[in-house]
C-alpha cells in the first residue's frame, strides 16, 4: 500500500522527466496509463483521460507502440502526456522541449500554459530562453547560484 506522502504525490504533482522514464516493456497507452492505475483511477475514466492527453500530445495514434519503437521526440511527448492525464496541481517539467522540435515544443508549452491557466503551479527547467517567456517568473542559475530572479508584469496583476 502506497505511504500517505507517495499518495499525495501521485494525486497532485505530475512530473515530465528530461529522460522520459518510460517502462520499455509498456506500450506507450500503458505507459501514460500507469500513475492512473496506482491512483485507484476506474478503467473507463482511466482511458478516457489516456486518449485525451495522448490526442492533445499527438501521439494518440502510437497507443499500442513501446518506447524502443519511438523517437526521442515521440516519447518526450508520451512522457508529457502522462504528466496531463494526472490532471496535476502542481507539475514539475524537467526540460519538457528538450528533445522537440519547435513546433512540437511550441505545442506542449501551450498545454502547459493551459494547465496553468486551469490553476496549476508549474516549475520547469529550461535552457530555452523562448519558452522561459511563458512563465510569470524565471529564475536564473549559474553554477548553482542564483544570479537573476525576475517577476514578469504579468504576474504582478
Amino acid at each position: 500500500k502506497l505511504g500517505e506522502r507517495a499518495c499525495i504525490r501521485n494525486r497532485e504533482i505530475g512530473f515530465i522527466f528530461q529522460a522520459f522514464n518510460l517502462i520499455g516493456d509498456l506500450t506507450v497507452f500503458e505507459n501514460v496509463e500507469l500513475p492512473l492505475t496506482y491512483r485507484g483511477m476506474p478503467g473507463a475514466e482511466r482511458k478516457s483521460r489516456v486518449l485525451e492527453a495522448l490526442e492533445k500530445v499527438g501521439m494518440a495514434h502510437r497507443i499500442k507502440h513501446y518506447p524502443s519503437q519511438l523517437s526521442g521526440g515521440q516519447q518526450q511527448r508520451v512522457a508529457v502526456a502522462r504528466a496531463l492525464a494526472g490532471r496535476p496541481l502542481i507539475l514539475l517539467a524537467d526540460e519538457p522541449t528538450g528533445n522537440l522540435d519547435s513546433q512540437n515544443g511550441e505545442a506542449v508549452m501551450t498545454l502547459l500554459e493551459q494547465l496553468h491557466q486551469e490553476g496549476a503551479t508549474i516549475c520547469m527547467v529550461t535552457h530555452d530562453p523562448r519558452y522561459a517567456q511563458f512563465a510569470d517568473r524565471t529564475i536564473h542559475l549559474f553554477d548553482g547560484r542564483v544570479v537573476e530572479e525576475t517577476v514578469h508584469q504579468a504576474a504582478m496583476n
